[in-house]
């Protein structure tokens, strides 16, 4: 078995914690800062109602001149997204995903006038339209919220579970390191001004797994230590479990972090803020289980309790 950490490894991962908080405090505030200077997230057209368009072009326009055909018919606020080339196409051919945010009652025909203005400035033979799909902005908004109530309800019922399984204050160490890791990783997605769409909120509740699934074994390693080392003082056992488990947590963590990072680097647009946000999640759900969860279970110590 690889053993990356040598037995008997003792980092004071603990005497860290005044410098954990103000790292994860300044992340937390960066994120707000771009939340109230972009005006709040990016939403997609899952969230914000629109339409959105997968358009293959045999031979690849510039970008302007789509552009210029949709703001001709009063499409001016279109996002307008290189897809690059496909292996189905002549060469020269591409596709692009065009998004139309939605205002009103202008469902019915978004998708209508956008085709008839790239008909009157391609012809009607040079592209060919892929899929189209449409949201009202009341489903919009209903996604939204069923949305951040499917983030929340997760993450209470698995500090519920946690608390469960091992202590309260070790499930309410879990669901607050759950809170931080979504809170940093919507605050990262903002600064990048990735769009929030319905993927993103799959990818954060995969981290909120992800997350639980390492605060687990370092818990399971504090109750077991708890009971072999009665004559220690918490923050020792901590410290001690911390490291017993640093291995593990490096392997399981680093390999999926590797995975991550192909699919981000190679798969393309249209999964990169899917990608993204599990990279980050990953990475800082992993960095709270050690310097969240952990240091919530040792400031709920028992008073007269040993600490040392």
């Amino acid at each position: 078995m690889i053993e990356l950490i040598k037995p008997g490894t003792n980092i004071d991962f603990v005497g860290k914690i005044k410098f954990a908080i103000g790292f994860s405090w300044t992340l937390i505030a960066l994120g707000i800062i771009s939340l109230i200077v972009r005006g709040g997230l990016n939403y997609g057209v899952d969230f914000a109602g629109g339409t959105v368009a997968q358009v293959r072009f045999t031979k690849r326009p510039p970008v302007d001149d789509i552009r210029g055909a949709l703001n001709s018919t009063g499409m001016v606020d279109a996002t307008i997204q290189d897809f690059g080339s496909s292996k189905s196409l002549p060469e020269g051919g591409a596709d692009f995903l065009i998004r139309l945010p939605m205002a009103g009652t202008e469902a019915e025909d978004m998708g209508k006038r956008m085709v008839d203005a790239l008909t009157g400035k391609f012809g009607k033979d040079t592209f060919d339209i892929q899929r189209i799909e449409t949201v009202g902005p009341r489903v919009g908004s209903e996604l939204r919220v069923r949305a951040l109530l499917a983030v929340l309800f997760s993450t209470i019922l698995m500090g519920a579970y946690i608390s469960f399984r091992f202590e309260f204050r070790f499930g309410l160490g879990a669901a607050i390191a759950l809170i931080h890791d979504v809170l940093i990783t919507v605050g990262a997605l903002s600064v990048m001004n990735y769009e929030f769409d319905l993927t993103i909120v799959a990818a954060l509740l995969t981290v909120v797994g992800f997350s639980v699934h390492d605060t687990v074994i370092v818990s399971d390693r504090v109750r077991e230590n708890m009971r072999k080392n009665r004559r220690d003082g918490l923050r020792k056992i901590i410290n001690n479990s911390i490291n017993e488990t640093l291995s593990r947590t490096i392997l399981t963590t680093g390999t999926a972090v590797l995975v991550l990072l192909t699919l981000y680097l190679l798969g393309g647009s249209v999964i990169n803020g899917f990608a993204f946000a599990l990279l980050i999640g990953f990475v800082i759900g992993t960095y709270s289980s050690i310097y969240v969860a952990s240091p919530i279970v040792l400031f709920f110590e028992r008073p007269g309790a040993r600490t040392r």
